[in-house]
């Protein structure tokens, strides 16, 4: 068993029937509240297969995702619809399948997750999205710091843009090739402007199993079916990770606690990345500042494991 894998496994047991994450503070806007009579699932949302550019078949890649404890899946083939009918001619091995596709000809890429219907890939993005807004699912912004100059989706473009849920603030498979997998930059930048978006960690994976388990989204999930993954993640009820494990949100007032199974460092951040507390320990408790535009905290473990949270901001009266 790697150690990617026993993480998330500790993670589930942890959190199952349990009263981890409390039901949230009337100061502070943040979705992890009112957790209650579901569980968590580990799940990737952005993987290929020969449906496209992958090289292993769909069963292979479920078979895979499956054996790493996956709870949900979503096969994002370029510009290739996966449809609910088409996931029920595989085997699930117990996964949640997810319809959906990346939508990548003719500008960037963006991953339409909980998809109804394909939609064309409109050179205008913002046309994209809107198609998807008035159809099902939500649109991610895919591997923003891909390519040699960082900009596979500039940030010009993602403030214009209005109506995508996220970004990918990590993904998997740009580690081997130009640019990088990160990009929390772009996020803070677009938060400390007031943007409201979740982060997001995919795979991204095309070749063999080594493109797999990288990085993930734990989702806390009250309906198990494609659409109720689809409402937690919506709602921003995750966390994405590296290998890091949260196994505690604990929020009082203004005063917000973070607990691992395995960080052996967490940074709690502000606008614009600015780091206002460090505890080189598996969990920290800081009190949110009176002027920050919004709190995120990054969690840090051997290697390159890592857990982001999703932002937190003040409550407006």
């Amino acid at each position: 068993m790697t150690p990617a894998r026993a993480g998330a496994t500790l993670a589930t047991e942890r959190y199952n029937g349990s009263q981890a994450f409390e039901s949230g503070s009337p100061m502070l806007d943040h979705p992890y509240t009112n957790l209650a009579g579901g569980r968590w699932l580990r799940g990737n949302l952005h993987t290929h297969t020969t449906q496209s550019d992958g090289a292993r078949s769909p069963q292979e890649v479920i078979d895979d995702y499956a054996g790493r404890g996956h709870g949900f899946l979503m096969l994002s083939d370029h510009d290739v619809y996966t449809s609910a009918d088409t996931c029920a001619r595989w085997d699930s091995r117990g996964m949640i399948l997810i319809p959906g596709n990346e939508i990548s000809a003719a500008g960037p890429h963006l991953l339409h997750v909980g998809a109804d219907r394909r939609i064309d890939p409109h050179p205008l993005r913002q046309q994209v999205i809107n198609d998807v807004l008035a159809a099902r699912g939500f649109i991610i912004v895919n591997h923003p710091n891909w390519q040699e100059r960082f900009d596979h989706c500039p940030l010009a473009a993602m403030r214009e843009w209005v109506g995508y849920l996220g970004l990918e603030i990590y993904n998997g498979v740009i580690g081997r090739l130009h640019g990088s997998p990160y990009a929390t930059n772009k996020w803070d930048m677009l938060l400390a402007e007031g943007r409201r978006l979740w982060g997001f960690a995919n795979d991204d994976s095309h070749r063999d199993a080594a493109d797999v388990g990288l990085g993930w989204n734990a989702a806390y999930v009250t309906d198990p079916t494609p659409a109720g993954v689809v409402d937690a993640l919506r709602a921003g009820r995750f966390y994405a990770s590296t290998g890091v494990d949260i196994t505690a949100i604990d929020v009082d007032g203004t005063r917000i606690r973070i607990a691992t199974g395995n960080a052996r460092r967490i940074v709690a951040l502000r606008e614009t990345g600015r780091r206002f507390a460090v505890a080189d320990d598996s969990s920290i408790e800081v009190e949110y500042p009176d002027d920050a535009a919004y709190v995120r905290f990054e969690c840090w473990g051997d290697g390159e494991r890592f857990a982001w949270t999703q932002p937190f901001h003040r409550r407006q009266a």
